[in-house]
């Protein structure tokens, strides 16, 4: 009895396209029984065999012996004088089995079999896909950087499954050959026509909190929990963390010995700075702390309208508000409050200055507001920094700050 094989070596197809046996199985029945209703309009009296070791796949059609002249269905039925023919011991009410050979599907059904069965085999290993990655949405994944485009670059991974890493969700400082391994959290998995799309993160807070996951034990055993996690990719982070055993310091371990287990963090980040924090209900005491490395004179906290006006002294307020006011940004984003921080520094010795709210005559208020924000709230807070400082850690032009220090100069000069 010769057997129809539609694949070389059952086993290599179904480790090559990782799909279980059963299914597989299924799969192929499922292709020859719609070929058999297509020819023949019921697959009830068809019997598809698949031998789950070869992959041979055999069909047999199965009819019952009746009286010749009872013959009603020649799909489900044979005349006993056929029957006899095959072999003379039949009887009337016996099962006849014959074999269907291919060719007597024909050369079309055929070449449609085999594309049905490779389109099933594909939507399967979509599916598939797609399960697994769902389930790995928030971990991190090893990739080996496969191609390198302007908008993104494709990683594969140990499967040689295709995965995307985007621009917008690398670190700006992010550099990747071809070749090289690296990680990022998976993100999301989406379809985009018929195909699963697997995205990838490396400025997603998650990707940090898996890294800390990773190198800090107490939090991978639950010891030590991250509360909350802001991010500016590759310059600064800030990790709120809260320990559950009194003996454990949540700082201290996240950090490690000189610095042991957030070193590789940093590496990892791109040099990104990350500051851990030891969270606390106490409002005023978690902004003191979101505010690291600066130090607080004193703080008034409206939170009602969730706003905190913040007193420090002058060489404190550059460290608080941090280069391009991330580290204030960051401060904000911890704490959901909007925080502005003022000089607490005008003593006598300063007896002169002014304070920038005198101006409003001479100086437009939104560009008040601006100086005010990177904690220029007097006139010489603004004049003992230079232009281009100010270019930098402000929004204003350099047209309209050497204005206002013309305006400002000339208040000194004329007292």
């Amino acid at each position: 009895m010769a057997s129809i094989n539609l694949i070389d070596s059952f086993a290599e197809f179904k480790e090559a396209e990782s799909i279980d046996r059963p299914t597989l199985i299924k799969v192929l029945e499922d292709v020859f029984k719609t070929i058999l209703r297509k020819k023949y309009e019921t697959d009830e009296p068809f019997d598809v065999i698949v031998n789950d070791q070869t992959g041979d796949l055999e069909i047999f059609h199965r009819k019952e012996v009746v009286a010749d002249k009872e013959l009603e269905d020649i799909v489900t039925q044979i005349k006993l004088s056929e029957a006899l023919e095959i072999d003379d011991t039949y009887e009337i009410g016996d099962e006849v089995y014959k074999e269907i050979k291919m060719v007597d599907f024909g050369r079309r059904a055929v070449l449609a079999a085999k594309q049905t069965l490779a389109s099933r085999i594909n939507d399967l290993k979509k599916n598939i896909l797609m399960e697994k990655y769902k389930e790995r949405v928030g971990q991190i994944i090893s990739g080996e950087v496969y191609q390198i485009w302007k908008r993104e670059i494709m990683l594969l991974d140990d499967d040689g499954n295709e995965l995307i890493l985007p621009k917008y969700e690398q670190i700006p400082s992010d550099y990747f050959k071809k070749g090289e391994t690296t990680r990022a959290v998976v993100k999301a998995v989406e379809m985009k026509g018929n195909t699963p799309v697997i995205i990838l993160s490396r400025t997603d807070p998650s990707f940090l909190a898996k890294l800390l996951e990773i190198e800090v034990p107490e939090i991978f055993d639950g010891l030590i929990s991250i509360k909350k996690i802001v991010r500016v990719p590759g310059e600064r982070a800030k990790v709120a963390v809260e320990s559950y055993d009194d003996r454990i310091d949540p700082v201290g371990a996240c950090v490690g010995m000189k610095g042991s287990r957030i070193h590789g963090i940093v590496r990892e980040l791109r040099n990104e700075n990350i500051d851990i924090i030891n969270f606390t209900n106490n409002l005023q005491l978690l902004i003191t702390r979101s505010l690291t490395p600066a130090k607080i004179s004193s703080m008034e906290i409206d939170e009602e309208d969730k706003y905190v006006e913040v007193l420090m002294k002058a060489d404190q307020v550059s460290l608080a508000i941090g280069r391009r006011g991330v580290n204030i940004k960051l401060a904000q984003e911890l704490t959901g409050y909007k925080i502005e921080v003022f000089r607490d520094d005008v003593d006598t010795e300063d007896e002169y200055d002014v304070p920038l709210t005198e101006f409003t005559d001479e100086i437009e208020k939104w560009i008040i507001d601006e100086l005010v924000k990177i904690g220029c709230d007097t006139a010489k807070s603004v004049l003992e920094l230079d232009d281009t400082d100010l270019v930098k850690r402000s929004d204003l032009e350099e047209e309209t700050i050497k204005d206002v220090k013309q305006i400002l100069k000339s208040e000194f000069e004329q007292g």
